[in-house]
């Protein structure tokens, strides 16, 4: 007989996530490129909106967001009975993997996604299954195959974090036409704001002409990463069945206002896009022409190969002497990588420096 509570097998497989470092080795984060957050800040509407939910904090939140459903419906052309909010798209993740496996299921994932795939499957006591990629991009042949009798699930991020590299719509489409009818397709869009590919599509089609497709989004890029909200757009019995795992006051009113302002703040999130695009394709530039190679990125990050984990390691060091944090690949297995978000003018201009001295010798 067991002398503790014992946690379910499936809680003990599980890796703790680990977040990008938000400080150098001295303890100085000049730049904090580590954690793909918003290079400008937050929408002036959001934070304005935040600071007046103060008022109702002693009142529970409204438990379906209904009014920054209709916000996003409404900017997005989506029914808004077939969005469901939760506390960042982590948690909508958490609860497609409690509603739709179990033990014994398998979940299907490419070999360079989110860490929290496999933290949602375990956390279910389900089995995950990677797929190998081709050069950094997700192989649809490749998951297909991987696909068996007990897959439930397949998750995939597109744009993929942390390579940035996409599948495009026709791609997408063939992966969904090779699953069977009682696979839930999970496509995660934490970065669709920052995409400028014409061929890219969010995966918003696909949940409106199947019963297997959910899309699954968040503002945390936006500009709210500390406000914890993230959405989902599903067929309507997915809604119900996740419906039934989820707490009944999941989000909290201040983030609601938030994320409702920020939807409707069109401006804000086109300057943030353009900024974004303007320094990624800079970074990117500068770090190839200085014998890095860098993966083409659709996210608002960029992610640095270079020739041996030694050698990324170098780097990392040589950035946090300068006062940048990025983030280490390991955990990824890629340890030859470093993941940089794009900053401000003044951080990609400084990032660009430093490791054009770094691989020149001198940094």
């Amino acid at each position: 007989m067991a002398q503790r509570p014992q946690p379910q097998p499936g809680v003990m497989r599980i890796a703790p996530y680990r977040q990008g470092k938000s400080a150098t080795q001295n303890g100085v984060a000049r730049f904090k490129l580590s954690a793909n957050e918003s290079p400008l800040g937050a929408s002036p509407k959001a934070i304005e909106a935040l600071k007046a939910s103060a008022e109702d904090v002693a009142i529970y939140p409204e438990g379906s967001s209904v009014l920054l459903r209709q916000a996003l419906g409404k900017a997005h052309g989506l029914p808004p009975e077939r969005l469901m909010i939760g506390s960042g798209s982590d948690e909508l993740l958490h609860m497609l993997g409690q509603a739709y496996l179990g033990p014994g299921d398998e979940a299907v994932m490419s070999e360079y996604g989110f860490l929290m795939y496999p933290i949602a499957t375990r956390s279910a006591g389900a089995i995950e299954v990677y797929a190998p990629e081709r050069d950094f991009v997700a192989d649809v042949e490749a998951l297909l195959e991987a696909v068996s009798d007990r897959t439930r699930i397949v998750w995939l991020a597109n744009p993929n974090n942390p390579t940035g590299t996409y599948l495009d719509d026709g791609a997408m489409r063939r992966l969904h036409a090779g699953l069977r009818p009682d696979v839930l397709l999970v496509v995660d869009n934490a970065y669709a704001e920052y995409v400028t590919a014409t061929d890219f599509s969010t995966g918003a089609g696909l949940v409106e002409e199947a019963d297997n497709v959910v899309m699954v989004r968040t503002f945390s890029k936006m500009g709210l990463a500390g406000a914890r909200v993230g959405w989902m757009y599903a067929p309507d019995h997915v809604i119900d069945a996740v419906n039934r795992v989820r707490g009944p006051f999941n989000v909290t009113s201040a983030g609601q206002a938030a994320a409702r302002a920020a939807t409707e703040d069109i401006d804000f999130t086109a300057k943030l896009a353009a900024h974004n695009a303007r320094w990624r394709d800079y970074l990117t530039a500068e770090l190839g022409s200085n014998r890095i190679r860098v993966l083409p990125s659709q996210g608002n990050f960029v992610l640095a190969l270079f020739e041996s984990p030694a050698a990324a390691a170098a780097a990392f060091e040589a950035l946090g002497a300068a006062g940048i944090v990025v983030r280490e690949m390991g955990g990824y297995k890629i340890p030859e990588g470093l993941r940089i978000s794009i900053g401000s003018e003044e951080a990609m201009e400084k990032v660009a420096a430093v490791l054009r001295d770094f691989m020149r010798g001198e940094a």
